[in-house]
């Protein structure tokens, strides 16, 4: 990590002109035009991250919230600083906003070290702009404290409750199988997002919004109440509040993230049976501050924990649900026997400190469940290895039909998304329910991970009633997304891992609960297949050349290999 001066607030982080009075006296006088004085010039600067966007519609909302952690800062004897970072809006990005993560991170890391600043709230939600911030948070010498948008409020149509996006996915999938027409579509299509706000099931923004307060990065109760509440504004201004004490204790988030938060927030990740995306983001944050997170890490601790909370898409409730029952506090508490209790976040209190004020599940409630009464059984994310994924892929056990954990089938080939679009829905490729949908290419350096491998079941079968299939590739899914889908195959196509050598036909050979995806070919026909491969062209310029060069594999997080930490102080 960099260290800063020991120089704060506005006199900190000099522009460089060769004279320090100079640049003071010039941060003065234009400070002086925005209407700040020597009593604002004399107090802790917090920066506030804004990741307002017209294209990220989730955070419509943020400049109220905002407000209110600017409201905070101020009641504190802070000075609030508002900035610009980038925003990732999943839906209206291309080719997604896994490609733009570590752009995004690098960014927000840039901007908080080259502005004067004591600490700094990082304000996300929508999709992968929390993991970013923690990846910078990570990397940075000052205080950084995580707070999200938080989730939209269920919609409804026609008397059922609705939860982007696993039920967009559900009825998409209902339209393509003729159960419902296109005025039906139509009407789902306007109920399902009626508010401000993140997805209101448990996909990737709640999910890290959980492991963020779970981290201690976050303010305890801040991951789960609704964008439209009130108690979102309330969390905006605690944590103005905690970001001035925080400006003066010093803690970055590199002393906050040891070993055994990590291990927390796998604990708590397998209780909420949450988005396979977070185990990506959780070996990259790792890595920016050297702690070792194998695959084999998760894979142990799911397998120990049951699913706890009954969500969306592996249960059938909501986040206002989840926030009404206790939220993150809550599930804490009840797993309280399986966590490392001694750690410190944000606050400066313990995990421990933190749950002796809190109560266990109200029996009134039905969405936190006890380890004797759980939502469902252990190991609902769990690793896969074999020799279709050598260094391993992922599994969510909790949302795929029980039926296809065990499964051997023929594989059907397609070389990314578009040729999926182009023909899944062919008749003549007479695909059948036991056969193995595979798409290759979409890995990081193939085409940034895009969430294309929860592969739509071809429409032939799906007006039959075929409602899942095992899928593979080496791309991600969706949080919000369901089915029987094995995801971040390492190493990619694009590097040349066996995945690039399934041919239509090959037979394949899933077992979840043994962990374990096997091409059955002999290793003589596996290279023999490998003697005139090339590898896909590289981009030629801009970001996209920089990130496919230097981006690792799925299993190592997908960061950046320069933005890996070299400080041993920090591996514990």
């Amino acid at each position: 990590m960099e260290k800063s001066s020991n120089k704060s607030g506005i006199d900190s982080r000099l522009t460089s002109y060769a004279d320090p009075g100079f640049s003071r006296y010039l941060r003065r006088a234009f400070l002086s035009s925005a209407g700040y004085d020597d009593i604002d010039f004399g107090k802790p600067i917090i920066g506030i991250t804004n990741t307002v966007s017209d294209f990220n519609t989730c955070h419509r909302e943020l400049p109220q919230f905002i407000e209110s952690v600017r409201r905070g800062v101020l009641e504190a004897g802070g000075l609030p600083m508002v900035f610009p970072t980038i925003s990732l809006g999943e839906i209206l990005l291309s080719p997604t906003s896994m490609l733009f993560r570590n752009l995004m991170a690098m960014e927000t890391e840039e901007m908080v070290r080259a502005q004067p600043m004591d600490a700094v709230v990082m304000v996300g939600g929508c999709d992968k702009t929390t993991p970013a911030q923690m990846m910078a948070a990570a990397s940075l010498e000052i205080p950084s404290i995580i707070s999200v948008a938080g989730p939209m409020m269920a919609g409804q149509w026609r008397g059922e409750r609705l939860g982007a996006c696993t039920d967009c996915r559900r009825y998409w999938s209902q339209f393509r199988a003729n159960e419902l027409d296109f005025d039906e579509i139509k009407e789902v299509e306007s109920n399902l997002c009626p508010t401000a706000g993140t997805c209101m099931v448990m996909g990737t923004a709640s999910t890290m919004a959980c492991l963020a307060e779970t981290m201690g990065l976050m303010i305890p109760g801040g991951a789960t109440p609704p964008a439209a509440s009130g108690a979102r504004l309330r969390i905006g201004v605690e944590t103005g509040r905690l970001a001035v004490k925080q400006a003066s204790i010093g803690m970055p988030a590199a002393e906050i993230l040891t070993r055994k938060v990590f291990e927390n927030a796998l604990t708590v990740l397998a209780a909420l049976s949450g988005s396979t995306n977070a185990i990506v983001h959780l070996q990259a944050i790792a890595g920016r501050v050297r702690t070792q997170l194998d695959l084999e890490d998760f894979d142990r601790i799911s397998r120990d924990i049951p699913l706890l909370v009954d969500c969306k898409p592996a249960g059938s409730g909501y986040m206002e649900d989840f926030h009404r029952a206790g939220g993150v506090p809550t599930l804490l508490k009840v797993l309280e026997s399986k966590l490392n209790l001694d750690v410190v976040g944000v606050t400066g209190e313990s995990l421990g400190e933190i749950l002796s004020n809190v109560e266990r599940p109200g029996k009134w409630q039905k969405i936190i469940k006890s380890a004797e009464d759980p939502v469902g059984p252990r190991g609902s994310l769990v690793v896969l290895r074999g020799s279709l994924a050598p260094d391993g892929a992922v599994f969510k056990r909790s949302s795929a039909s029980p039926h296809l954990h065990k499964h051997r089938g023929r594989a059907f080939v397609f070389e990314g998304p578009e040729d999926v679009a182009r023909r899944i829905d062919d008749p003549s490729l007479a695909i059948c329910p036991d056969d193995i949908l595979v798409m290759r290419g979409i890995g990081p350096v193939g085409m940034g991970m895009p969430e294309a491998g929860s592969i739509p079941i071809p429409n032939y079968l799906a007006k039959k009633g075929v409602k899942d299939m095992v899928r593979i590739s080496d791309g991600r899914m969706s949080g919000t997304a369901y089915g029987a889908v094995a995801l971040h195959v390492a190493p990619e196509a694009a590097v040349g891992g066996p995945l690039a050598f399934v041919k239509d036909g090959d037979e394949i050979f899933i077992d979840a609960e043994s962990g374990i995806l096997d091409l059955n070919i002999s290793e003589k026909e596996l290279v023999r297949r490998k003697k005139n491969w090339l590898p896909p062209a590289a981009p030629v310029r801009g970001w996209r050349r920089l990130y496919a060069s230097s981006v690792q594999q799925a299993n190592l997080g997908a960061d950046l290999d320069f933005l890996i930490s070299k400080d041993e102080s920090f591996n514990k």
